[in-house]
């Protein structure tokens, strides 16, 4: 059965106090989700301190295109939550990957997710409940915008505990998002390539298993709890 969606405003209880930390007076005045919110950041979640933010642009080169693929598989493996919109191609990818693990996953959309069809791919893990479907905006914003796109980034950056960007070009949209997830104190990671030296110099970290394995502990319980072994 696929769940109803609910309304979370920011007097609920429920609703994530990071998001009115780092947003500051621009955190939504209402979340809607869709899904098993005991996935909420700030909840008393198993993975809290290791869930993790996917950004991938379309613009990317191929060989980090593999290398995120392969950071997918390796989350789905190890059972560390993520956290994303996965829209762009190697998103959508990924997304695939992480639903046949036994992980978490929250799927941010950049538009509601009132009357949003749902697919059947993810009926499993609605029914396992270890899908969560957030959005920041009302009915109205029924279309993907790139406006939208840049507000759902900032959403997703806010939840997270820790952020992978898989490229961003000298003088990108991308760059300039990851200088203000940077000045914010939020933890960037990329691959050590030649094509991500633009996002070095802002101060992000290369990518290695002791950056999403130091919470093993966590990753155990998560992977007990729904339903994996």
């Amino acid at each position: 059965m696929i769940p109803p969606i609910q309304r979370i405003t920011q007097i609920d209880p429920n609703y994530p106090k990071r998001l009115k930390d780092s947003l500051k007076t621009e955190a939504p005045e209402t979340i809607w989700a869709r899904g098993n919110i005991d996935l909420l950041p700030g909840i008393d979640t198993a993975f809290n301190g290791n869930l993790w933010a996917l950004f991938c642009s379309k613009k990317c080169p191929g060989e980090l295109i593999l290398k995120t693929h392969d950071l997918a598989q390796r989350f789905k493996e190890r059972g560390i939550p993520t956290i994303g919109g996965y829209h762009s191609p190697i998103e959508k990818e990924c997304l695939r990957v992480l639903l046949r693990g036994v992980q978490p996953i929250l799927l941010c959309p950049a538009r509601s997710i009132e009357n949003m069809r749902l697919k059947s791919a993810w009926k499993d893990a609605f029914a396992k409940e270890r899908l969560l479907i957030l959005s920041p905006f009302e009915s109205r914003y029924d279309r993907q915008t790139v406006a939208l796109a840049n507000r759902r980034n900032a959403f997703v950056a806010a939840l997270a505990d820790k952020i992978y960007i898989a490229h961003a070009a000298e003088d990108s949209k991308t760059l300039k998002f990851t200088e203000q997830m940077i000045a914010c104190g939020k933890p960037v990671f990329t691959f050590d390539t030649p094509a991500n030296e633009a996002l070095f110099q802002l101060g992000a970290q290369r990518m290695e298993p002791s950056a999403y394995l130091e919470k093993k502990a966590n990753a155990t319980t998560v992977i007990a709890q729904f339903g994996g072994t």
